[in-house]
């Protein structure tokens, strides 16, 4: 029997050890309300397949969103419309 390492994450879902951090990025908003948050942490799960934000990654962008006018810096950014 494989002996599971203290470290390794559980998926909150399935229950099963293996679960991955990915970064990812996320837009909220449109036109020029339009805010993209990078660098978000979201637990992935090669077991189950699924992804998911822990309450306390949702808590900071939702904090993230209410301070935006002091946090965030403003970049230029191309956008598409698939017709």
């Amino acid at each position: 029997m494989k002996r599971r390492s203290a470290s390794e994450p559980i998926c909150d879902l399935c229950g099963k050890a293996g679960a991955r951090i990915r970064r990812v990025s996320e837009t909220h908003g449109r036109g020029k309300d339009l805010l993209v948050i990078e660098n978000i942490p979201m637990v992935s799960c090669p077991r189950c397949g699924q992804s998911y934000f822990t309450a306390d990654t949702l808590h900071e962008v939702d904090r993230l969103k209410h301070h935006r006018r002091q946090l965030a810096v403003e970049r230029a950014v191309e956008v598409l419309a698939l017709a």
